[in-house]
């Protein structure tokens, strides 16, 4: 071409070159596989604190798919990788994986569940780092004020959902009300997060109890997995205990019972939380299990459902017996409620490369779960969200050795009871 017409050969190869880089970068955009979303979870697998876990694969294994198609964020499917460490019932051990978790794998959302030794750990290295974590299954008070939680200020990163030591003394004294006692209550209260906060002067039982004129007898406290608690016998023994309550692992129960019963002590109740918790570990009492008593926080009974799969808290008991052929136990609910979290929270996160976005969205959440209505932001402290409670005691059973029926539930009159406390 002539005039002001012409166009050298070098500008048409150079607009060429130009137009085809930008239509490669379009289209690579639009092909562009959404990168891996990673959801951390600790957990105590094995180790005295086993049990909590015992229902972890059946809750991961039906979570991954779920997600097998990827999870919504802020509108886009992402795909999703859970990746599992257990903590070996070890707190410094949860705390190494979880730090793990965050410098190695680069996880996006931390889930963490089972009490102070694995949930504190592992909230901390999450606060260091400003890793957005949600944990469960540790009353909120050892959760918070062991790790140095001031109510006015509270965590940035950490965020947890449990009830309160003020709802299991509320459970358990209105439980021992409604039996004839001298109302004379000795404590075994380990060594431990648990322990220290239960037994804690100013913020535990001691206070509370004496306060509805129950008296106490504490013989101090002892080292998880204790072979001896003859000292402790001997002192609920003198002070004539009637009701025998704490806070120990499932084997130090045990142990402590058994030891009981060899030296005639017998009283008419106890309700002991944590150690009681689970079928095998009263079925590991033998005939003299039937009849102790614990707190509750989720049964086949409870009235909801899962925002996830829809199904209720009937049906995923059901499906976990189904799959795994052994009986439900309570942490089924509450390992598969931070699911359910995760999975809310991932969708209205706007920003996946943002911390700030993930916690953000945490913060906000108002959700039904399987486990009951979870919302942060209103208290009791910054950071924590309470779930109902209820207590219960260990019967003959008739599908399985012993059944969990519920006897109170004055904290949450929605949650149906199945009938009174009996003495031992």
């Amino acid at each position: 071409m002539t005039g002001s017409h012409t166009i050298s050969r070098r500008r048409i190869l150079y607009a060429g070159g130009a137009f085809a880089a930008a239509s490669a970068l379009s289209w690579g955009g639009a092909i562009a596989a959404p990168r891996t979303v990673k959801i951390g979870y600790v957990t105590p697998r094995t180790g005295p604190l086993a049990a909590f876990a015992e229902a972890d694969d059946f809750v991961i294994n039906a979570a991954r798919k779920t997600f097998a198609g990827g999870i919504d964020v802020g509108g886009a499917k992402h795909p999703l990788e859970i990746i599992v460490k257990d903590s070996q019932s070890n707190p410094n051990r949860a705390a190494e994986v979880a730090a793990e978790l965050i410098a190695k794998d680069k996880i996006d959302l931390m889930l963490v569940a089972s009490t102070p030794e694995t949930t504190n750990p592992v909230s901390d290295q999450c606060e260091l780092n400003h890793t957005p974590c949600i944990s469960t299954v540790a009353p909120w008070q050892p959760w918070f004020f062991t790790r140095g939680g001031k109510p006015d200020v509270g965590f940035e990163w950490t965020y947890h959902f449990f009830w309160g030591l003020e709802d299991i003394i509320a459970v358990f004294t209105t439980m021992w009300g409604s039996l004839p006692t001298n109302k004379v209550v000795g404590g075994i209260w380990p060594n431990d997060g648990d322990g220290n906060a239960w037994g804690d002067a100013k913020i535990g039982f001691p206070p509370a109890l004496a306060a509805k004129n129950f008296s106490v007898v504490d013989p101090g406290r002892y080292q998880n997995l204790t072979e001896d608690y003859s000292a402790q016998i001997a002192e609920f023994k003198k002070g004539n205990v009637e009701i025998v309550t704490g806070v120990p692992i499932p084997p130090d129960f045990a142990v402590f019972w058994r030891q009981a019963m060899q030296q005639g002590f017998k009283p008419k109740v106890a309700t002991v939380g944590k150690a009681l918790l689970f079928p095998v570990a009263v079925e590991a009492l033998g005939d003299s299990g039937r009849g102790v008593s614990n707190e509750v926080w989720w049964t086949p009974n409870h009235p909801f459902s899962s925002s996830l799969t829809h199904q209720s808290a009937g049906d995923l008991a059901a499906s976990y017996e189904s799959t795994t052929g052994k009986q439900w136990t309570q942490p089924i609910g509450f390992a598969h409620a931070l699911f359910e979290l995760a999975a809310n929270v991932m969708a209205r996160t706007q920003k996946l490369d943002s911390q700030a976005s993930i916690r953000d969205a945490i913060a906000g959440t108002k959700l039904d779960t399987i486990v009951g209505p979870i919302a942060w932001g209103s208290g009791p402290v910054k950071n924590v969200a309470k779930t109902p409670l209820v207590g219960g005691q260990w019967r003959q059973g008739s599908k399985h050795k012993f059944d969990l029926c519920i006897v109170e539930n004055s904290q949450a009159k929605n949650i149906p009871i199945g009938g009174q406390l009996e003495p031992i």
